[in-house]
């Protein structure tokens, strides 16, 4: 049978209280008994249970991450990031996913209300955003990676430059001779698809060439929608020497549609994608992209956290980790 806090206070003639206080550093203790308890700790090679520590201690030394989904591709860079951090500093992270999505928000909200964790790092399942700055009025350490760049500034945040990053894909293009791109874009309501739109238009606005609205596709993010904008424009008769796609999975899908079709890449056609994404260094050709810094912003966003744990204030404006620019052969042979 596992040794309990009781076999402890037994042999050591104390109360259970004595021992948790020793074991917490809690109270004033003669430091005699306090060290004839541990004696006997670790006589007896007592192991307390880690979250009734942390309880007692008003600390859990857990971290809950709320994430949509595992399956996003980007996802696993940023979680790297933020569990480098976290097991460092002897913190562990709870997993949340919206998989099943308001059941899995149940089971979410009962660990919230169980106290579970410190504190919540989250990359925002859609439509949740108004739950989060509720727990985040009421008390909640919340930090959030914001991938989409639409917060009110009410919660933390950890982003990066979605205008400036996609101001320097055009600026490429533009420098390689490229004056006709497709723009696949994200849905339309995320901040990140009209900062990308916007810092990508105007710089070819600038340069004398505004975006036709022909040219122009809403995608969602995802490979068909990539290879669907392209299949469709080449039907249509819409003319372009590029593509420009608001995350590199639709630019791969947009590859992918240009290759069946008989276009050279980047002869015929350049592509730029957006994040950068571990596929985006392997295809074929391999991808020109913007960077986002994505295991940094989980780093970032961790290590916010748990300054906040040690009494440094949350930080009342978005923390911005710049985007650079990854050129690779799908724009320069």
């Amino acid at each position: 049978m596992p040794i309990t806090i009781a076999d402890v206070a037994a042999r050591a003639k104390v109360s259970k209280t004595t021992v948790s206080r020793v074991l917490n550093g809690k109270g004033e203790l003669d430091e005699s008994t306090a060290a004839r308890v541990r004696a006997v700790i670790d006589e007896l090679g007592y192991v307390p249970s880690s979250r009734a520590v942390g309880l007692a201690r008003g600390r859990t030394r857990v971290v809950g991450m709320l994430v949509p989904s595992l399956t996003w591709p980007w996802i696993g860079d940023v979680l790297q990031g933020a569990v480098d951090v976290l097991e460092t500093e002897r913190y562990g992270l709870l997993l949340f996913t919206c998989n099943r999505g308001e059941e899995s928000m149940r089971q979410f909200g009962a660990q919230v209300s169980a106290k579970s964790f410190d504190g919540l790092l989250v990359i925002e399942p859609e439509g949740t955003l108004d739950y989060i700055a509720t727990l985040h009025r009421r008390g909640l350490p919340v930090v959030l990676i914001d991938d989409r760049d639409q917060t009110s500034g009410e919660i933390p945040s950890v982003g990066t430059t979605n205008h400036d990053g996609a101001g320097s894909a055009a600026r490429h293009l533009l420098e390689i001779g490229r004056t006709r791109p497709l723009v696949i874009s994200g849905p339309e309501k995320f901040g990140c698809t009209q900062q990308r739109h916007a810092g990508f238009a105007s710089v070819f606005a600038d340069g004398g060439h505004p975006i036709a609205e022909d040219r122009l596709f809403v995608g969602d993010f995802t490979f068909d929608r990539g290879a669907e904008a392209v299949h469709t424009a080449l039907a249509s008769g819409v003319e372009f020497d590029s593509v420009f796609a608001h995350n590199d999975l639709a630019a791969i899908g947009a590859m992918q549609a240009l290759l069946d079709s008989g276009r050279r890449i980047p002869q015929d056609v350049a592509v730029v994608g957006f994040d950068d994404i571990p596929t985006a260094a392997h295809t074929q050709p391999p991808l020109t992209t913007v960077h986002q810094p994505l295991r940094e912003m989980g780093e970032a966003a961790a290590r916010t956290l748990l300054a906040h744990f040690e009494g440094t204030p949350l930080p009342n404006r978005p923390t911005v980790i710049p985007t650079t620019f990854t050129t690779r052969p799908s724009t320069v042979a």
